[in-house]
């Protein structure tokens, strides 16, 4: 019963911060945004994904992955027996960014606190990157998706010690059968990764550090 009253309450808490969020004006990025993209799914999963930033349609409907990348995350994730709804869908960034070309340091800085405090309100046991962006800044490390992806690894992120497993975008697999099929191979792996105990780990190096010493585009590998 405790538990139960602890969700709930963490779940109150999550929607009250996706209502402060949705006013949010803590960089430029608010002026041409049409909605927040705050994040959807189940508030007490343990699988939590995150991607890089919304793009024309997630700002347009104000929801994560529902253009052809989230078709095919729902695709990939009915092959290992969930459901969108049974997961939590989130990006680094909640604004959709001019072109949708990679965040800037500065908005990283302004919005990167909200997915912070998802993660603790959450309370994922694997959060799962969806491409280089987000691989690159939750780890805290400057190793590209290509090199990592399918290799857990035990970090902290929130204040919270969760195993962070990088994958590849899947608008990079859309059209690449061999990058889909290793994609497929990956995510066989997650629930596996949900049934393991999570070790504690030291926190992750300064996220901006990584960012300001890649400054070109990141892409999706």
């Amino acid at each position: 019963m405790a538990a139960a009253t602890d969700a709930l309450g963490r779940a109150d808490e999550l929607a009250g911060l996706a209502a402060a969020v949705s006013g949010c004006t803590r960089c430029p990025l608010a002026a041409g945004r049409t909605q927040v993209v705050f994040g959807s799914g189940d508030p007490a999963a343990d699988l939590m994904f995150v991607g890089e930033a919304p793009g024309f349609h997630e700002d347009q409907q104000g929801v994560p992955f529902v253009g052809q990348a989230g078709k095919l995350l729902e695709r990939l994730l009915a092959g290992i027996g969930l459901e969108r709804r049974e997961v939590y869908i989130a990006n680094v960034i909640k604004c959709r960014p001019p072109g949708n070309r990679d965040p800037q340091p500065e908005e990283i800085e302004a919005c990167e606190g909200y997915l912070f405090r998802q993660v603790e309100l959450i309370q994922p046991r694997v959060v799962a990157t969806l491409g280089n962006f987000a691989t690159k800044l939750l780890s805290g490390k400057p190793t590209g998706i290509t090199r990592v992806h399918g290799q857990e690894q035990a970090t902290t992120v929130g204040g919270r010690s969760v195993l962070l497993y990088p994958l590849y975008h899947p608008a990079a697999a859309l059209y690449t059968p061999a990058m889909l099929k290793v994609l497929e191979s990956d995510f066989a792996r997650l629930p596996e990764l949900l049934g393991r105990e999570t070790a504690p780990a030291a926190p992750p190096e300064p996220l901006l550090r990584v960012v300001t010493e890649a400054p070109v585009q990141l892409g999706l590998f």
